[in-house]
Protein backbone atom coordinates (compact mmCIF):
# COMPACT_ATOMS: atom_id res chain seq x y z
CA UNK A 1 0.00 0.00 0.00
CA UNK A 2 1.50 3.32 -1.11
CA UNK A 3 0.38 6.25 1.06
CA UNK A 4 1.09 9.77 -0.15
CA UNK A 5 -2.23 11.62 -0.08
CA UNK A 6 -3.99 11.67 3.30
CA UNK A 7 -7.24 13.43 4.15
CA UNK A 8 -8.33 14.05 7.73
CA UNK A 9 -12.11 14.22 7.53
CA UNK A 10 -13.18 16.14 10.62
CA UNK A 11 -10.14 18.11 11.75
CA UNK A 12 -11.37 19.11 15.20
CA UNK A 13 -9.34 18.48 18.33
CA UNK A 14 -8.04 14.97 17.71
CA UNK A 15 -8.33 15.00 13.92
CA UNK A 16 -6.58 18.35 13.75
CA UNK A 17 -3.77 17.11 15.98
CA UNK A 18 -3.18 14.10 13.72
CA UNK A 19 -3.30 16.32 10.63
CA UNK A 20 -0.66 18.61 12.12
CA UNK A 21 1.65 15.72 12.97
CA UNK A 22 1.28 14.18 9.51
CA UNK A 23 1.79 17.51 7.75
CA UNK A 24 5.01 18.00 9.69
CA UNK A 25 6.55 15.34 7.44
CA UNK A 26 7.43 16.65 3.97
CA UNK A 27 6.60 13.43 2.14
CA UNK A 28 2.92 13.54 3.23
CA UNK A 29 0.33 15.42 1.14
CA UNK A 30 -2.21 16.28 3.84
CA UNK A 31 -5.64 17.85 3.47
CA UNK A 32 -8.38 18.44 6.03
CA UNK A 33 -12.15 18.75 5.93
CA UNK A 34 -13.34 21.18 8.59
CA UNK A 35 -15.95 23.88 8.99
CA UNK A 36 -16.83 27.23 10.53
CA UNK A 37 -14.40 29.50 12.33
CA UNK A 38 -11.95 26.61 12.75
CA UNK A 39 -11.76 26.16 8.97
CA UNK A 40 -11.35 29.90 8.39
CA UNK A 41 -8.50 30.07 10.89
CA UNK A 42 -6.75 27.01 9.41
CA UNK A 43 -6.90 28.62 5.98
CA UNK A 44 -5.54 31.91 7.30
CA UNK A 45 -2.98 30.76 9.85
CA UNK A 46 -2.47 27.01 9.36
CA UNK A 47 -2.75 24.48 12.19
CA UNK A 48 -1.00 25.02 15.50
CA UNK A 49 -0.44 22.04 17.80
CA UNK A 50 0.92 22.33 21.31
CA UNK A 51 1.94 19.00 22.80
CA UNK A 52 2.17 18.37 26.52
CA UNK A 53 5.98 18.12 26.59
CA UNK A 54 6.78 20.73 23.91
CA UNK A 55 8.14 24.21 24.60
CA UNK A 56 6.84 25.63 21.33
CA UNK A 57 3.87 24.64 19.18
CA UNK A 58 4.14 22.80 15.88
CA UNK A 59 2.81 25.05 13.11
CA UNK A 60 1.94 23.64 9.68
CA UNK A 61 0.04 24.54 6.54
CA UNK A 62 -2.50 22.13 5.07
CA UNK A 63 -5.06 22.21 2.29
CA UNK A 64 -8.35 22.94 4.08
CA UNK A 65 -11.92 22.82 2.80
CA UNK A 66 -15.51 22.26 3.86
CA UNK A 67 -16.31 20.64 0.50
CA UNK A 68 -14.63 17.25 0.00
CA UNK A 69 -15.60 17.35 -3.69
CA UNK A 70 -12.77 19.87 -4.21
CA UNK A 71 -10.19 17.27 -3.16
CA UNK A 72 -8.73 14.45 -5.28
CA UNK A 73 -9.28 10.83 -4.34
CA UNK A 74 -7.00 9.83 -1.50
CA UNK A 75 -4.67 6.97 -0.58
CA UNK A 76 -5.81 7.16 3.04
CA UNK A 77 -8.72 8.82 4.83
CA UNK A 78 -8.74 9.30 8.61
CA UNK A 79 -12.00 10.37 10.20
CA UNK A 80 -12.00 12.59 13.26
CA UNK A 81 -15.79 12.78 13.44
CA UNK A 82 -17.81 11.41 16.32
CA UNK A 83 -20.14 8.48 15.74
CA UNK A 84 -23.29 10.59 15.52
CA UNK A 85 -21.65 12.89 12.94
CA UNK A 86 -20.51 10.16 10.55
CA UNK A 87 -23.75 9.25 8.72
CA UNK A 88 -24.20 12.76 7.32
CA UNK A 89 -20.61 12.63 6.04
CA UNK A 90 -20.96 9.26 4.28
CA UNK A 91 -21.28 10.69 0.77
CA UNK A 92 -18.42 13.14 1.29
CA UNK A 93 -16.08 10.42 2.53
CA UNK A 94 -17.14 8.07 -0.28
CA UNK A 95 -16.17 10.69 -2.86
CA UNK A 96 -12.56 10.56 -1.61
CA UNK A 97 -12.19 6.82 -2.12
CA UNK A 98 -10.48 4.99 -4.95
CA UNK A 99 -9.55 1.35 -5.35
CA UNK A 100 -7.48 0.34 -2.35
CA UNK A 101 -8.22 3.41 -0.19
CA UNK A 102 -8.51 2.50 3.48
CA UNK A 103 -10.41 4.53 6.07
CA UNK A 104 -9.10 4.79 9.62
CA UNK A 105 -12.08 5.53 11.86
CA UNK A 106 -11.20 6.99 15.24
CA UNK A 107 -14.36 6.40 17.26
CA UNK A 108 -15.40 6.16 20.87
CA UNK A 109 -17.94 3.57 21.92
CA UNK A 110 -19.45 1.00 19.59
CA UNK A 111 -18.72 1.78 15.89
CA UNK A 112 -21.15 1.22 13.00
CA UNK A 113 -18.95 -1.53 11.52
CA UNK A 114 -18.57 -3.46 14.80
CA UNK A 115 -20.07 -6.80 13.74
CA UNK A 116 -18.33 -6.97 10.34
CA UNK A 117 -16.40 -10.25 10.21
CA UNK A 118 -16.93 -10.73 13.94
CA UNK A 119 -16.23 -14.39 14.71
CA UNK A 120 -16.98 -14.36 18.44
CA UNK A 121 -20.37 -12.85 19.16
CA UNK A 122 -22.60 -14.95 16.91
CA UNK A 123 -23.90 -11.73 15.31
CA UNK A 124 -21.55 -11.32 12.33
CA UNK A 125 -22.63 -8.59 9.86
CA UNK A 126 -25.40 -7.33 12.15
CA UNK A 127 -26.16 -3.66 11.45
CA UNK A 128 -27.72 -1.09 13.77
CA UNK A 129 -29.85 1.65 12.27
CA UNK A 130 -29.14 3.81 15.33
CA UNK A 131 -25.47 3.99 14.31
CA UNK A 132 -25.92 3.97 10.53
CA UNK A 133 -29.40 5.20 9.50
CA UNK A 134 -30.45 3.54 6.26
CA UNK A 135 -27.11 1.73 6.05
CA UNK A 136 -25.41 4.65 4.25
CA UNK A 137 -21.98 4.09 5.79
CA UNK A 138 -22.15 0.35 5.18
CA UNK A 139 -23.21 0.88 1.56
CA UNK A 140 -21.17 3.93 0.47
CA UNK A 141 -17.93 3.40 2.39
CA UNK A 142 -18.11 -0.30 3.20
CA UNK A 143 -16.90 -1.99 6.40
CA UNK A 144 -14.23 -3.82 4.38
CA UNK A 145 -12.35 -0.52 3.95
CA UNK A 146 -12.28 0.25 7.67
CA UNK A 147 -9.28 0.13 9.95
CA UNK A 148 -10.56 0.42 13.52
CA UNK A 149 -8.82 2.88 15.81
CA UNK A 150 -9.00 3.39 19.56
CA UNK A 151 -7.43 6.65 20.71
CA UNK A 152 -6.06 7.28 24.18
CA UNK A 153 -5.33 10.93 23.64
CA UNK A 154 -6.86 13.99 25.30
CA UNK A 155 -7.14 16.93 22.89
CA UNK A 156 -8.95 20.26 22.84
CA UNK A 157 -9.39 23.12 20.38
CA UNK A 158 -8.43 26.04 22.63
CA UNK A 159 -9.21 28.55 19.87
CA UNK A 160 -9.87 28.16 16.14
CA UNK A 161 -6.92 26.40 14.43
CA UNK A 162 -5.07 25.99 17.77
CA UNK A 163 -5.06 22.57 19.44
CA UNK A 164 -3.58 21.36 22.71
CA UNK A 165 -2.81 17.79 23.75
CA UNK A 166 -3.17 17.10 27.47
CA UNK A 167 -0.65 14.24 27.58
CA UNK A 168 1.46 11.93 25.46
CA UNK A 169 -1.21 9.62 24.07
CA UNK A 170 -1.34 6.45 22.04
CA UNK A 171 -3.45 4.87 19.31
CA UNK A 172 -4.40 1.23 18.71
CA UNK A 173 -5.21 0.13 15.15
CA UNK A 174 -6.79 -3.11 13.98
CA UNK A 175 -8.60 -4.81 11.11
CA UNK A 176 -12.21 -5.85 11.87
CA UNK A 177 -11.23 -9.33 10.64
CA UNK A 178 -8.34 -9.58 13.09
CA UNK A 179 -5.80 -9.96 10.26
CA UNK A 180 -2.38 -8.37 10.65
CA UNK A 181 -2.59 -7.14 7.07
CA UNK A 182 -0.10 -5.37 4.83
CA UNK A 183 -2.38 -2.31 4.82
CA UNK A 184 -2.46 -2.24 8.62
CA UNK A 185 1.33 -2.36 8.76
CA UNK A 186 1.71 0.38 6.14
CA UNK A 187 -0.74 2.73 7.87
CA UNK A 188 0.89 2.08 11.22
CA UNK A 189 4.29 2.92 9.75
CA UNK A 190 3.09 6.23 8.29
CA UNK A 191 1.50 7.33 11.56
CA UNK A 192 4.51 6.20 13.58
CA UNK A 193 6.74 8.15 11.20
CA UNK A 194 4.72 11.26 11.99
CA UNK A 195 5.54 10.90 15.67
CA UNK A 196 2.35 9.21 16.86
CA UNK A 197 2.52 6.29 19.29
CA UNK A 198 0.91 3.42 17.36
CA UNK A 199 0.18 -0.20 18.26
CA UNK A 200 -1.50 -2.72 15.98
CA UNK A 201 -3.65 -5.54 17.28
CA UNK A 202 -5.39 -8.74 16.20
CA UNK A 203 -8.27 -7.95 18.57
CA UNK A 204 -9.52 -4.41 18.00
CA UNK A 205 -12.92 -5.22 19.53
CA UNK A 206 -11.44 -5.95 22.94
CA UNK A 207 -9.55 -2.64 22.72
CA UNK A 208 -12.85 -0.91 21.87
CA UNK A 209 -14.53 -2.38 24.95
CA UNK A 210 -11.59 -1.60 27.21
CA UNK A 211 -11.96 2.10 26.43
CA UNK A 212 -15.75 1.83 26.27
CA UNK A 213 -15.73 0.81 29.93
CA UNK A 214 -14.56 4.33 30.80
CA UNK A 215 -16.39 6.27 28.09
CA UNK A 216 -19.82 4.82 28.88
CA UNK A 217 -19.45 5.92 32.49
CA UNK A 218 -17.39 9.10 32.60
CA UNK A 219 -18.70 10.91 29.50
CA UNK A 220 -22.42 11.06 30.34
CA UNK A 221 -21.85 11.50 34.08
CA UNK A 222 -19.49 14.41 33.42
CA UNK A 223 -22.04 16.01 31.11
CA UNK A 224 -24.86 15.59 33.62
CA UNK A 225 -22.78 17.04 36.46
CA UNK A 226 -20.37 19.32 34.51
CA UNK A 227 -17.62 17.72 36.60
CA UNK A 228 -14.00 17.21 35.61
CA UNK A 229 -12.52 13.74 35.87
CA UNK A 230 -10.84 14.63 39.18
CA UNK A 231 -14.17 15.85 40.62
CA UNK A 232 -15.92 12.60 39.67
CA UNK A 233 -13.13 10.50 41.15
CA UNK A 234 -13.29 12.47 44.41
CA UNK A 235 -17.05 11.99 44.93
CA UNK A 236 -17.99 8.62 46.50
CA UNK A 237 -21.56 8.68 45.13
CA UNK A 238 -20.42 9.42 41.59
CA UNK A 239 -17.68 6.82 41.84
CA UNK A 240 -20.26 4.25 42.88
CA UNK A 241 -22.31 5.10 39.79
CA UNK A 242 -19.21 4.88 37.58
CA UNK A 243 -18.46 1.44 39.02
CA UNK A 244 -21.99 0.22 38.34
CA UNK A 245 -21.86 1.36 34.71
CA UNK A 246 -18.47 -0.30 34.24
CA UNK A 247 -19.87 -3.55 35.59
CA UNK A 248 -22.74 -3.34 33.09
CA UNK A 249 -20.23 -2.77 30.28
CA UNK A 250 -18.22 -5.76 31.46
CA UNK A 251 -21.31 -8.01 31.60
CA UNK A 252 -22.51 -7.08 28.09
CA UNK A 253 -19.00 -7.41 26.67
CA UNK A 254 -18.59 -10.83 28.25
CA UNK A 255 -21.84 -11.94 26.59
CA UNK A 256 -20.42 -10.89 23.20
CA UNK A 257 -17.17 -12.80 23.65
CA UNK A 258 -14.98 -9.79 24.44
CA UNK A 259 -11.63 -10.36 26.18
CA UNK A 260 -11.12 -7.70 28.87
CA UNK A 261 -7.52 -7.03 29.86
CA UNK A 262 -8.40 -5.59 33.30
CA UNK A 263 -11.05 -5.81 35.98
CA UNK A 264 -13.46 -3.01 36.83
CA UNK A 265 -11.42 -2.28 39.94
CA UNK A 266 -8.21 -2.01 37.90
CA UNK A 267 -9.96 0.28 35.39
CA UNK A 268 -11.14 2.55 38.21
CA UNK A 269 -7.64 2.71 39.64
CA UNK A 270 -6.25 3.61 36.22
CA UNK A 271 -8.78 6.44 35.96
CA UNK A 272 -7.45 8.07 39.13
CA UNK A 273 -4.35 9.15 37.20
CA UNK A 274 -6.09 10.92 34.31
CA UNK A 275 -6.19 14.33 36.02
CA UNK A 276 -8.51 17.32 35.72
CA UNK A 277 -9.69 16.57 32.18
CA UNK A 278 -12.96 17.65 30.57
CA UNK A 279 -14.43 14.67 28.76
CA UNK A 280 -15.34 15.05 25.09
CA UNK A 281 -19.05 14.99 25.96
CA UNK A 282 -18.62 17.78 28.50
CA UNK A 283 -16.69 19.80 25.92
CA UNK A 284 -19.57 19.36 23.46
CA UNK A 285 -22.14 20.29 26.10
CA UNK A 286 -20.32 23.52 26.94
CA UNK A 287 -19.97 24.26 23.23
CA UNK A 288 -23.69 23.76 22.61
CA UNK A 289 -23.06 20.83 20.27
CA UNK A 290 -25.05 17.62 19.87
CA UNK A 291 -23.86 15.01 22.35
CA UNK A 292 -22.38 11.65 21.35
CA UNK A 293 -25.06 9.63 23.11
CA UNK A 294 -25.86 6.62 20.93
CA UNK A 295 -22.34 5.10 20.55
CA UNK A 296 -21.46 5.71 24.21
CA UNK A 297 -24.68 5.00 26.09
CA UNK A 298 -27.46 3.99 23.72
CA UNK A 299 -25.54 1.05 22.26
CA UNK A 300 -24.71 -0.35 25.69
CA UNK A 301 -28.45 -0.48 26.40
CA UNK A 302 -29.20 -1.88 22.91
CA UNK A 303 -26.53 -4.57 23.16
CA UNK A 304 -27.73 -5.40 26.66
CA UNK A 305 -31.15 -6.14 25.20
CA UNK A 306 -29.57 -8.14 22.36
CA UNK A 307 -27.70 -10.32 24.84
CA UNK A 308 -30.41 -10.33 27.57
CA UNK A 309 -28.04 -8.60 30.01
CA UNK A 310 -29.73 -6.02 32.30
CA UNK A 311 -28.34 -2.45 32.17
CA UNK A 312 -30.57 -0.51 34.60
CA UNK A 313 -28.07 2.20 35.56
CA UNK A 314 -27.16 2.90 31.94
CA UNK A 315 -30.86 3.00 30.98
CA UNK A 316 -31.41 5.73 33.59
CA UNK A 317 -28.34 7.67 32.44
CA UNK A 318 -29.49 7.34 28.81
CA UNK A 319 -32.87 8.90 29.60
CA UNK A 320 -31.28 11.77 31.54
CA UNK A 321 -28.50 12.61 29.09
CA UNK A 322 -30.90 12.43 26.12
CA UNK A 323 -33.10 15.07 27.73
CA UNK A 324 -30.04 17.13 28.65
CA UNK A 325 -29.00 17.09 25.00
CA UNK A 326 -32.44 18.27 23.87
CA UNK A 327 -32.50 21.14 26.35
CA UNK A 328 -28.91 22.14 25.65
CA UNK A 329 -29.48 22.38 21.90
CA UNK A 330 -32.80 24.15 22.37
CA UNK A 331 -30.98 26.80 24.39
CA UNK A 332 -28.50 27.37 21.58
Amino acid sequence: MSIKTICIYGAGALGGAIAAKLAGKEDNDVSVVARGAHLDAIRSHGLSLREADAETPLKVRVTATDDPKTLPRQDLVITGLKGHQLPSAAEGIAGLLKQGTRVVMILNGIPWWYFHRDARSGHAELQFDELDPGGKLWRLIGPERVIGCVAYQGAEVVKPSEIELSHKGRFVLGEPSGEMSVDLAAIGAVLTGAGLSITTTEDIRSEIWSKFMGNAAFNPISALTRALMTDIMADPALMDMVSKVMKEVRAVGDALGVHFSMTVEQRLEQSRHIGGVRTSMLQDLIGGKALEITPLVGMLVALGRLTSVPTPVSETILALVTQLDRENRRGN
